[in-house]
């Protein structure tokens, strides 16, 4: 009997433990510190968490997910500009204009041999060389790349929208609890569409794999 070839996403707690460690954590602690000690308290708190879980994933020599640099880079540029105007505005101002820079790196580079989102994907699964280059996994990586420059823009005008018209608590709740929503939602989308890519070359799609990278 031939065995059925199966790629393995990382399990939904490794999955869940990446998301926490990129983007939940540094919001809540960004959102206590904010109520206790004010903004520049909050925007150092933020940071340090970011850099003390890429410091400890370096000294473990575990790799770092291009998802937690990306974060964390974003965080360090955020959190100087922050502490130097002492805006708030300009401090949530960065990353709604950073959903448009992604919006466009994604569009430049759908056409290209290995699209950028191909590159973020290798984070969570790694793909065989064979299917790397395959014509239907290119095409697939292409229209997902327009799908989330989409989600991309649309989350950065409505967070601009927010930003311009609500009360800095109102924006908080608003940003945070629609971004993730819409990108919760475009994740189970393209996971979908995946899933049902690989199966016309019947290649199974399992979450959970031998060797789950927690960090």
């Amino acid at each position: 009997m031939t065995r059925q070839l199966a790629i393995h996403l990382p399990s939904p707690r490794v999955l869940a433990w990446h998301l926490l460690e990129a983007a939940l954590v540094p919001a809540g602690l960004f959102y206590l510190l904010f109520a206790l000690t004010g903004f520049s308290g909050a925007v150092v708190a933020a940071l340090s968490w970011s850099l003390t879980a890429v410091g400890w994933r370096v000294a473990r020599r575990k790799p770092v997910p291009a998802v937690l640099v990306i974060t964390t880079v974003v965080l360090v540029g955020r959190t100087v500009v922050g502490l130097l105007t002492g805006s708030a505005l300009l401090y949530f101002l960065q990353p709604t204009l950073q959903n448009f820079l992604l919006a466009a790196a994604l569009l430049a580079s759908a056409p290209l041999r290995r699209p950028f989102l191909a590159r973020l994907a290798k984070d969570f699964c790694a793909f065989p060389d064979t299917l790397s280059g395959h014509p239907r996994v290119h095409r697939f990586f292409q229209r997902m790349s327009l799908l989330w420059a989409l989600v991309f823009a649309v989350n950065g005008v409505g967070t601009l929208v927010a930003l311009a018209e609500a009360t800095l608590g109102d924006f908080l709740v608003f940003s945070t609890a629609g971004s993730y929503t819409l990108v919760t939602s475009a994740a189970l989308l393209s996971l979908h569409w995946f899933r049902r890519c690989l199966r016309r070359e019947g290649i199974v799609l399992r979450l959970g794999r031998l060797a789950d990278v927690a960090g």
